[in-house]
């Protein structure tokens, strides 16, 4: 088992013929991901490594191939557009890579994607793994191993770095997924603790957060009333300077709601073991597993 995506999955890659496009569909191939179609409007009837059909509407990429799933990698200006395009097309599964999409834009596209019933992930994320099964997104496949543990990060190298640490020791994953760390996104915490809470096969989860807004209180506020399975958490940025953006749009301490000393003490109060460095996460896991 995994949440969102496994062997399965029917991909379509939105932007495939660009830069950024293309050398991460040639990763995903190249991990065995089932990439059936790329979209690129005026680029319909070429083929990517001679293996994908490219489409000029998302709408026709369905019709033709099933696909279920949407990976996007286009400019910042084009992004929320892509997003509603893929989902009126009926993709179930948006993941958008872009980073710098407008907080306005995103405000009108949110709506959109609920209204269709729809899940996003991201904005400005590295998308997500599941372990020998499907990469959808810019996560290295290379220190990624299958395994009973979930995660769930708002910041990519922080996934990297604690995704290298597990694999290096023994500690495989079921699914990996970074939500992304800008002011309006898709998917957020809590749906990825209940999804992970609800797999059989995922025995623990490590949940990485950051400075800024409230989503790691409120999902603190979650684990402690409806998981039941070991949680490891860990606050990046905790030495910011208050009212100074580190990094993520959304990493931003406004008043004393987002700082990380009060996203510990939430972590600590609902049971969830805190790393003080990413290093921490394998003694921390392997003592309640």
């Amino acid at each position: 088992m995994s949440i969102f995506v496994d062997r399965n999955t029917r991909l379509a890659i939105q932007g495939i013929t660009g830069r950024e496009g293309s050398f991460h569909a040639r990763q995903m191939l190249e991990y065995g991901t089932t990439v059936v179609a790329g979209v690129t409007p005026g680029k319909g009837g070429q083929t990517f490594e001679d293996k994908v059909p490219v489409f000029n509407t998302v709408a026709e990429a369905v019709a033709r191939t099933a696909a279920t799933t949407s990976v996007i990698y286009v400019p910042p200006a084009m992004a929320a557009g892509a997003i509603i395009e893929a989902v009126d097309a009926g993709i179930a599964l948006v993941v958008c890579i872009t980073e710098g999409v407008p907080v306005l834009d995103m405000s009108r596209a949110m709506p959109f994607v609920r209204a269709h019933g729809a899940r996003l992930i991201g904005p400005n994320c590295p998308g997500l793994i599941t372990p020998g099964q499907s990469k959808v997104g810019i996560i290295p496949g290379n220190i990624c191993t299958p395994g009973r543990v979930g995660l769930v990060s708002r910041s990519g190298t922080l996934t990297y770095e604690v995704v290298n640490q597990l694999t290096r020791n023994g500690i495989g994953q079921s699914t990996c997924v970074g939500i992304g760390g800008d002011p309006i996104i898709g998917t957020n915490f809590i749906d990825c603790l209940q999804a992970f809470q609800e797999d059989r096969d995922t025995d623990a989860i490590v949940l990485l957060g950051e400075i800024g807004g409230t989503d790691e209180q409120n999902a603190a506020e979650f684990v402690k009333q409806r998981v039941t399975k070991p949680v490891v958490g860990f606050i990046a940025g905790q030495t910011a300077p208050k009212g100074r953006r580190m990094g993520h749009a959304g990493a931003i301490i406004s008043g004393s709601s987002g700082t990380a000393e009060e996203k510990l003490a939430a972590f600590e109060d609902a049971g969830i073991a805190v790393m003080r460095r990413p290093a921490d996460v394998v003694e921390l896991l392997r003592s309640r597993l």
